[in-house]
């Protein structure tokens, strides 16, 4: 089952395992506190609850809460502990800076300890229960023949964790492609069906709505509180991307998200302004040996930055910064080209700055100009947009938002370098578009941390 908050769908599994596990960390440190320390209780609390948030911050910021998360117990626990220990260094640093807070180091490290324990216990108790029927949202799917056969294609764990297909319901006159051992038994009414299995969401997935739609039979069933959506919205909540197959304009046009409100300009400057200042702060002496690193390798007659034309916002054209990465003469005839796997075109330490996006840094100053935001859609060359949006549907509606330095589409799914892979990141990136929102983009910002430490996606 998944809950829509600040813009975005929530499993609702992982929004309770972060909750629970919340508490657990947080009754980590008060133990801690309370056998260590010599603290009063009010000032116990406060440590515990700082030191608590900090964990929990560094284990989304590790992909702990992702629904993207396929790792085994070892892969797990791995994570879990750097969560924990980085989350303890940050908490004890931050109640350090504050005399009057300051814990022992002795505490802290008694507070990784048993937080680091407890964590790891409750997260191997919890792996079979995620999965639990208990927590899944009943769906009966109406119609059997190509749209609904799309829910059978979604044969990821990660994109059924929400819901539990219970049946097919056909609709009249349609040729039916899901197998017969899918559709439900009977010749009950569509509303008698869904009463009998206890359906908690009836997705309406016909090929062709102008043959017999029931719309009787559907409204009964709302009335008697069972939610219907439409397919493309069911998918758009259990993929976290738009189906560019099944899109339809009035979809966009009638229904929530692309939300462009004085709120959200104003919020999302900020965040971007207070975010871009932070961490040029931190990354100052990082982009200081990437320039030295770059000129001892080619020369100190050799360029550090490289400008780049890009299509933003509204579809203007500005030039991205970046830290330069490919020989000087990667295109000197003038042809782009996409990157690819082991390009020859890429120097030694392009391959590593690549690697941990460092050569990335320099675009904080064009989300200071305002060109870019920190979080949105990467931005395209106009060569590559040009041929794309002759082929791909609404690839256009991407410029409707400032791009990124990093994006949703970054998180799901590796580089890009074709037509193809263009196609799969617009249907993330038209996810963003329709949902994004301040939380959402903190969200972004935090596992991007864990697309940066793993190198997901570099070439």
């Amino acid at each position: 089952m998944r809950i829509r908050l600040f813009g975005h769908y929530w499993q609702l599994s992982l929004v309770l395992l972060w909750v629970f596990e919340s508490i657990v960390i947080f009754g980590s440190g008060v133990l801690a506190l309370s056998w260590l320390g010599t603290s009063h209780s009010a000032l116990m609390w406060l440590q515990s609850a700082v030191l608590a948030i900090c964990v929990m911050v560094a284990a989304v910021a590790m992909g702990l809460f992702s629904r993207r998360l396929r790792d085994q117990v070892a892969g797990v626990v791995l994570r879990i502990t750097v969560a924990v220990v980085a989350g303890a260094l940050l908490g004890g640093l931050l109640l350090y800076m504050t005399p009057g807070h300051r814990p022992t180091w002795l505490e802290v490290v008694g507070f990784g300890a048993i937080g680091l324990f407890s964590l790891i216990i409750v997260r191997v108790a919890a792996r079979g229960v995620i999965d639990e029927d208990i927590l899944k949202r009943r769906v009966l799917v109406y119609g059997a023949g190509n749209n609904a056969a799309r829910i059978l294609a979604l044969r990821r764990r990660n994109d059924q964790r929400g819901f539990k297909v219970i049946g097919f319901f056909p609709s009249p006159n349609e040729e039916r492609v899901v197998p017969a051992d899918r559709l439900v038994k009977g010749d009950a009414t569509l509303s008698a069906t869904a009463a009998f299995h206890e359906i908690d969401e009836i997705v309406v997935a016909m090929d062709d709505r102008r043959q017999q739609f029931p719309l009787q039979e559907l409204l009964d069933c709302r009335l008697n509180g069972i939610e219907i959506a439409e397919l493309a919205t069911f998918l758009e909540r259990e993929t976290g991307k738009v189906h560019l197959d099944i899109l339809i304009p009035s979809w966009i046009i009638f229904g929530g998200g692309f939300r462009r409100d004085f709120i959200r300009r104003h919020s999302e400057r900020a965040f971007d302004v207070v975010a871009s200042f932070a961490l040029l702060v931190i990354a100052l002496p990082v982009m200081a040996l990437t320039m030295l690193a770059i000129k001892l390798e080619e020369g100190f007659k050799a360029s550090i930055l490289y400008g780049q034309p890009r299509v933003g916002y509204a579809g203007r054209v500005f030039r991205v910064m970046k830290f330069r990465s490919m020989r000087e003469d990667a295109e000197k005839d003038g042809q782009a080209r996409w990157a690819t796997t082991n390009d020859d075109r890429v120097t030694r330490v392009g391959k590593f700055i690549r690697k941990v996006r460092i050569d990335e840094l320099p675009q904080l100053f064009n989300v200071l100009a305002g060109q870019m935001s920190f979080v949105g859609p990467r931005p395209e060359r106009p060569e590559f947009v040009t041929q794309l949006a002759e082929s791909i549907p609404y690839y256009d509606v991407r410029h409707s938002v400032k791009p990124g330095i990093t994006g949703w589409a970054q998180l799901c799914y590796p580089y890009g370098a074709s037509e193809q892979d263009a196609l799969e990141k617009l249907q993330y990136d038209l996810y963003y578009v329709k949902n994004h929102s301040l939380v959402f983009d903190i969200l972004i910002l935090l596992q991007t941390v864990e697309v940066i430490l793993l190198g997901k996606g570099a070439r």
